[in-house]
């Protein structure tokens, strides 16, 4: 069964950004696909660890979905608030996950930007403390050394 079931398919830029949410946490890429354009622009925050710029979909499926997955367990990025104004749509979340290294939890402030035209996700943008992401992945020794 597709996890689009029971969604609403409507291009309305909330709806498309929260479909793209859904997607994601259920690691079905192409729903995920289906919400971006093929020219999307995807960029990290600067001292993230995945930080830069992602174009294409299959440069964020790569270097951001898989790299998550490669590093971290139980990644949950949680869409708590939805502001839109037209096109665009700022998300304020949290996310949620365990570093594999480290076996630290993180818990991090995030805010998502959105730039949604003709039903298709065009550009995102992340904001997040990345010293709070970096932390979870460095041992106690490691930090102490800094």
């Amino acid at each position: 069964m597709s996890i689009t079931a029971g969604v609403d398919m409507s291009a309305d830029p909330a709806t498309v950004v929260r479909r793209q949410y859904i997607a994601s946490a259920a690691g079905d890429l192409e729903a995920w696909r289906q919400t971006v354009a093929n020219d999307i622009e995807w960029t990290e925050t600067a001292g993230f660890p995945l930080g830069g710029t992602y174009r294409r979909p299959d440069a964020v499926i790569e270097g951001v979905f898989e790299a998550l997955g490669d590093v971290w367990d139980d990644w949950i990025t949680h869409d708590d608030t939805y502001i839109v104004d037209g096109e665009r749509v700022v998300v304020l979340g949290r996310y949620s996950a365990r570093n594999k290294a480290t076996g630290f939890p993180l818990e991090a402030r995030v805010a998502h930007t959105f730039v949604v035209r003709g039903g298709q996700i065009v550009r995102f943008e992340q904001y997040v403390d990345s010293a709070t992401v970096q932390n979870a992945m460095v041992t106690t020794s490691e930090s102490a050394n800094r």
